[in-house]
């Protein structure tokens, strides 16, 4: 335990940790229990006891990521999107949520990490998609995604909520592991909406999150591909979000 730590504590307190700065807060429960110490005093090692545990959580939690994002090899395309609208020609490919947990799923489970999603689908709004990666030691980190039903094709209503369920969830779960390739077919489309640029209000969210993250601007359009931040295409802007997004709630915490 740190002097910082210990000087937030009551001076009987202080005195029990003087001799024992090495231990952990359940130790110093233990002999303040076995020394009779006052309410209060428990109080404030089982609220440092917490505080311990969640700061040894998050950092098994970066450690795991480090170690099965250092393993997880590239993602094999296997699947390939070929057709005509009214718009033109649509032609891409991308690898499906199956070929994606195939890959890093025992990566995953070797480290003490697993994901599970939580979905939103409310009459006339957006489809949210939240991707919960989860260690072994509790803690956890959300990315969250939305977007509207898809009505290309001939979907009926349930196929069109089902194909951005699948679809977002394949994103949010990229997005959480930093899986997104240097050469993502899927958000680069030809001929069709996922190309067109993103409006001036858009470009003005992504800038804003772009100074209040403090990212380098530069490195990011590099990242995702483009010139500039108005060059972003609509297709790639969940995930361009998704990554600002997860940077300030890490910056937050």
């Amino acid at each position: 335990m740190s002097n910082a730590a210990l000087e937030v504590l009551p001076a009987e307190t202080r005195e029990l940790a003087t001799d024992t700065v090495t231990l952990t807060p359940m130790t110093l429960i233990d002999r303040a229990l076995a020394s009779g110490a006052s309410a209060e005093t428990l109080e404030k090692f089982l609220a440092l006891q917490e505080r311990w545990e969640a700061n040894q959580g998050r950092k098994a939690f970066d450690e795991a990521m480090a170690a099965a994002k250092a393993e997880i090899p590239t993602i094999r395309k296997n699947r390939t999107v070929d057709f005509t609208s009214s718009r033109g020609r649509t032609h891409y490919k991308h690898e499906d949520l199956a070929e994606i947990a195939a890959t890093v799923n025992p990566i995953l489970s070797k480290h003490g990490l697993s994901y599970r999603f939580r979905t939103a689908a409310e009459p006339n709004q957006p489809i949210v998609v939240t991707c919960i990666v989860t260690h072994r030691m509790g803690y956890s980190e959300e990315t969250t995604l939305c977007g509207p039903r898809d009505e290309s094709g001939n979907k009926n209503a349930i196929q069109q909520v089902g194909s951005t369920l699948t679809y977002l969830q394949r994103m949010t779960l990229k997005a959480a592991l930093g899986l997104a390739a240097s050469e993502d077919d899927d958000g680069r489309k030809s001929s069709d909406q996922n190309s067109a640029p993103i409006t001036q209000d858009q470009v003005s969210k992504v800038l804003a999150l772009i100074e209040e993250t403090e990212t380098d601007i530069a490195k990011f359009c590099q990242y995702l591909g483009v010139d500039s931040v108005p060059d972003i295409t609509s297709g790639q802007l969940p995930r361009a979000l998704a990554i600002l997004e997860k940077k300030r709630r890490q910056a937050n915490v």
